[in-house]
């Protein structure tokens, strides 16, 4: 004969209902404390990554126009350093993006320096006789300012503040990541 409480229910089918309540909620508990600290964490990297300064790796490199260029002769102009490769489908898209850019905001102390990764000059040039660009472009064929840089993804878009301090790290490209840029270059503008 089963014995019932006074709410119709066994007390051994009570004591797991109540179990499995404690479980759910310490779960919960659990997974909600999770979430917190790893929100504060993510809150405290960005934060440290809009106030830290972190001087951004000088370079030297041939450019396509005018000899070679040095990062460090940019100071108090805010670079756009753009790493790209001529087999890169993205890159392709994004270099007229870039350009447009250029044009918009080289009066005002922009410069975008566009290091291409490829291991020999004359494949880039290929690509450059059909989407035309005004900026400088340099040649990184040994790989050296792309390690230097720990470049992983094509293309990557590196942005310095005018005292040479990177502030922006940007991999790969979809389309509309320029007005990412655009907000990024007008706020430097006003520091």
């Amino acid at each position: 004969m089963a014995m019932y409480n006074q709410h119709g229910v066994k007390p051994h089918t009570l004591d797991r209902i109540l179990e499995k309540s404690c479980r759910i909620s310490m779960s919960a508990c659990f997974l909600m404390c999770v979430a917190f600290l790893a929100l504060q964490l993510i809150g405290k990297a960005e934060a440290a990554t809009s106030a830290q300064k972190i001087i951004a790796p000088d370079f030297t490199l041939k450019s396509k126009e005018n000899g070679n260029v040095r990062l460090s002769e940019q100071r108090g102009n805010i670079v756009l350093v753009n790493f790209w490769a001529s087999w890169c489908g993205p890159c392709r898209e994004e270099l007229p993006e870039m350009e447009a850019l250029y044009q918009e905001y080289q009066d005002l102390g922009f410069e975008i320096l566009a290091v291409n990764v490829d291991d020999e000059e004359s494949k880039a040039d290929v690509l450059l006789k059909d989407i035309e660009v005004s900026f400088p472009v340099l040649y990184d064929t040994q790989g050296n300012v792309s390690e230097l840089y720990d470049v992983s993804a094509m293309p990557t878009t590196v942005m310095i503040d005018r005292d040479g301090n990177q502030r922006l790290l940007h991999m790969g490209y979809r389309a509309g990541d320029e007005k990412k840029y655009e907000k990024a270059i007008k706020l430097l503008m006003r520091e």
